[in-house]
């Protein structure tokens, strides 16, 4: 008898994708540790971080060819610690801590907001629209609560007069997280190839407003495209409408 060939699949996982990956998670675990010792402007930094770390692995992975299932499942893992777990921590450390039950309340619906728009978001990845996300991405919601927080300590405003804003602004990217409004993903623009000199001219000009003020910036950049949602979904329900009685 001969024996049974053993399946020659590889093994092992693709490193430059994962350490992205890797860099991000670190950023949302760094946010967490600056927020239990009290550097909130560092920690909301690191989310930043993360964003930027997050977008990257995606993309080198496609460039590269080395997209893989423990890429995705691992992308997941950490953005639910850097966009799901940081933010909600942070933001109760910041300015929940003396509200009891109710601060508790608002970052677990944050929390729980992200953990179901990921798993919703990997059991539909092969049937969803790529031009549109259901639901408010987690990094966006999370750079809006990261946004507000940082703002908050640049220009010195008083914790006890904006933690209600702040309890409105965590438990409303938590329901938009999970929500069914549709969100423009930017996967239709083609960065390979050519456009008109006025839109890098353009681009450079945005680059130079976002560095010039960061923190405000960033929070209304985020704020609007969470605004975009419920805007874009309603004007396709009106054209859907008007097609019907057309």
């Amino acid at each position: 008898m001969t024996p049974e060939k053993t399946s020659s699949r590889p093994r092992g996982i693709y490193l430059l994708p994962n350490l992205f990956t890797t860099g991000a998670l670190f950023s949302g675990f760094y946010a967490i540790i600056s927020a239990v010792n009290g550097r909130y402007e560092t920690a909301v930094i690191a989310i930043f971080i993360a964003m930027i770390l997050d977008g990257l692995d995606g993309r080198v992975a496609r460039l590269t060819n080395t997209q893989s299932e423990f890429g995705a499942q691992y992308d997941s893992l950490s953005d639910m610690v850097a966009f799901g777990v940081a933010p909600a921590l942070v933001m109760y450390l910041w300015a929940f801590a003396s509200l009891g039950r109710l601060g508790l309340f608002a970052a677990f619906v944050h929390t729980a907001g992200g953990a179901l728009r990921l798993a919703r978001f990997n059991t539909q990845i092969e049937s969803a629209d790529k031009r549109y996300f259901q639901g408010l991405p987690s990094p966006a919601a999370a750079a809006i609560i990261a946004g507000f927080i940082w703002i908050s300590l640049e220009h010195g405003y008083d914790i006890d007069m904006i933690k209600y804003l702040g309890i409105i602004l965590t438990i409303t990217t938590g329901l938009l997280m999970v929500s069914n409004f549709r969100y423009s993903s930017f996967k239709q623009i083609d960065l390979k190839g050519k456009v008109p000199f006025v839109v890098a001219i353009s681009v450079m000009l945005a680059i130079g407003f976002v560095m010039a003020q960061p923190q405000t910036m960033l929070f209304l950049l985020f704020l609007c495209y969470a605004v975009s949602g419920p805007v874009i979904t309603l004007i396709q329900r009106k054209r859907i409408l008007q097609e019907r009685k057309g």
